[in-house]
């Protein structure tokens, strides 16, 4: 009877599985910095300006109490976002309280190191760039609503999207620590926004959410991400605690459909009259069936296992009844008396 090997199976199963989910989602780049040693970030994050690594490495103070104070923190290796590449980072920061400019998470193109000045974030308008401002002041001009407020920038310090902080009861230059989560989805090109205190979990719903496609605005062109702050006419403070970073290339199908806008405007939805259509009967079919051949699979997997060692118990049971080797007969000489002929 032919033998079911586990081993086989998983040398060839196994590698077809990592090879499906190495197509699937593809990490390009990914970084993380619980702190800011300089023997260890040296070599993959820039300072410019007056940012400086502080506290032994604990945090980046982009910004010191000085006016007109300017502080980039940039990481070193430029990716590039095309159709498929998403992206997801988070970090923690705190703000002094003063009347400054705040600080921002920042796209920036390859060419950016040589046209950062002393204006907002180190943004002249020479630079194309995308834009999270966590802003703690209120200027006119560019339409902020408050000096509490988050806003999406995108080539323009007049945010394209933007959240007044008070209704959620945050405060950004209170100089408690923060974090906020931000996300890109390349097939549902929206660009989203969490903010909390530091140590509480990312909450469910975003502070901002905005609908963008990056791969358009850089075309392929290689970008670099960093955090910038500027203290403006005051002395404010910003530092910055931990960073984290991943880029990731994910087909389309293993997306989800994209979120109804309406739901994202707060707008009441309609019920629709559903149709049924001949190419999603067919994919559910499809889809049953497969789920069947997998269920049978299994089974077939395991009642071979079962199988096999029902077998071998069997086998030993046998050959403990019933030994290979022959057992050794002892002789001996019988004399047979015939009485007829005895007179």
């Amino acid at each position: 009877m032919a033998t079911f090997s586990f081993p086989s199976f998983s040398s060839t199963v196994f590698p077809l599985v990592l090879w499906f989910l190495a197509l699937s989602a593809k990490p390009i780049s990914a970084f993380s910095f619980q702190d800011f040693q300089k023997t260890s970030v040296d070599s993959e994050i820039a300072l410019y300006g007056d940012a400086r690594i502080s506290n032994d490495g604990s945090s980046v103070t982009l910004t010191p109490p000085l006016a007109s104070s300017f502080g980039l923190l940039a990481y070193n290796r430029g990716f590039r976002l095309l159709e498929a590449t998403s992206f997801s980072t988070d970090f923690s920061f705190s703000i002094s309280p003063d009347n400054g400019d705040g600080l921002a998470l920042v796209v920036l193109p390859n060419d950016f190191a040589s046209k950062l000045d002393s204006s907002v974030f180190g943004l002249s308008r020479k630079i194309r760039f995308l834009g999270v401002e966590f802003d703690t002041s209120m200027d006119e001009n560019v339409g902020d609503p408050n000096g509490n407020h988050v806003g999406i920038d995108v080539g323009s310090l007049i945010s394209a999207s933007v959240r007044n902080l008070s209704s959620a009861n945050l405060l950004l230059n209170s100089g408690v620590k923060l974090r906020s989560w931000i996300d890109y989805n390349a097939n549902s090109k929206r660009l989203k926004v969490w903010l909390g205190k530091l140590g509480s979990s990312r909450p469910n719903d975003p502070i901002l959410s905005y609908p963008i496609d990056l791969s358009k605005m850089w075309k392929g062109e290689e970008v670099f991400v960093g955090i910038s702050a500027s203290s403006g006419n005051s002395s404010q403070t910003s530092s910055v605690y931990s960073w984290s970073f991943r880029l990731r290339s994910v087909p389309n199908w293993l997306h989800s459909q994209p979120v109804d806008p309406r739901r994202e405007r707060g707008e009441p939805l309609r019920m629709q009259k559903s149709s049924v259509c001949p190419l999603t009967v067919l994919a559910g079919v499809i889809f049953s069936t497969g789920c069947l051949a997998l269920m049978a699979f299994v089974l077939l997997f395991v009642w071979a296992i079962f199988v096999a060692r029902h077998t071998t118990v069997a086998a030993a049971a046998t050959e403990e009844e019933y030994p290979k080797f022959p057992v050794d007969f002892r002789y001996q000489k019988i004399d047979v008396v015939d009485t007829k002929d005895v007179k």
